[in-house]
C-alpha cells in the first residue's frame, strides 16, 4: 500500500513539469537506483543520480523542440539542428 502511494505522489509531482524537468526527474531516479545496485552504497547512487539527471535533462531538452536533433561534431561538441 505504501509503494502505490508513493509511486501515484511521484506521478503526480511530474504530471505539470516540462520535457526537460521530467526527463531530468526520470534520468536522475533511475540512475540512482542503477548507480546503487551496482554499487551497494550510497555514494554510487549518488554519482548515478548527478549522471542520470544531467543526461535525462539534455534528453528532455530536445524533445521540448520538435523537429529538432541532438547531434556531435567532429570534435565531440555537441549542437541542435534540423532533423533530416
Amino acid at each position: 500500500m505504501k509503494k502505490a502511494i508513493a509511486f501515484a505522489l511521484i506521478g503526480l509531482s511530474i504530471a505539470s513539469c516540462t520535457p526537460t524537468e521530467r526527463g531530468a526527474g526520470i534520468g536522475a531516479a533511475s540512475g540512482a537506483v542503477i548507480g546503487g545496485v551496482a554499487t551497494g552504497n550510497v555514494r554510487g547512487a549518488a554519482v548515478g543520480a548527478a549522471i542520470g539527471g544531467v543526461a535525462g535533462a539534455v534528453i528532455g531538452r530536445v524533445a521540448e523542440q520538435p523537429g529538432q536533433c541532438y547531434y556531435r561534431d567532429r570534435y565531440g561538441r555537441r549542437y541542435i539542428d534540423d532533423c533530416p
